[in-house]
């Protein structure tokens, strides 16, 4: 079996939060997804559960913190710099904001932030291994 990663988001409105991520790149998978969830998916390994708050507070008693504050950072990998570029594009024409953080560029990696309209905060990354310099 493919080990995977399912990472857990409450937002605050489903089917709006869905469209976003949508918009990204990852696809639906309708057998995960229900009235208060939905299963995205970016890769075989990694999928990513939108969880209505109601179905959120089924899972844990911990509160939701509140938008614009952090926990983690999230990253992805993109296979190009303008798949990058696209991803922060389509985050901020989708109801999110591109380029929370200052974006990095060192030649052999490149990478932007944006944050999905629940205020969660994803890094678009592409790096050329081959590339990286020695030392």
């Amino acid at each position: 079996m493919v080990k995977m990663i399912f990472v857990n988001l409450p937002v605050a409105e489903l089917a709006r939060a869905r469209a976003f991520y949508e918009a990204l790149g990852f696809v639906n998978n309708p057998q995960f997804s229900d009235e208060g969830s939905a299963c995205m998916v970016w890769s075989e390994a990694i999928h990513v559960m939108l969880l209505a708050h109601a179905k959120w507070q089924g899972f844990t008693s911990r509160p939701i913190p509140p938008a614009g504050m952090s926990e983690v950072m999230l990253a992805v990998s993109c296979e190009s710099r303008e798949a990058v570029d696209r991803m922060n594009e389509a985050a901020a024409s989708h109801g999110g904001t591109a380029d929370v953080n200052p974006q990095q560029d060192l030649g052999f990696l490149f990478n932007r932030s944006l944050a999905d309209p629940d205020g969660h905060v994803w890094e678009a990354v592409w790096m050329d291994p081959a590339a990286i310099p020695a030392g």
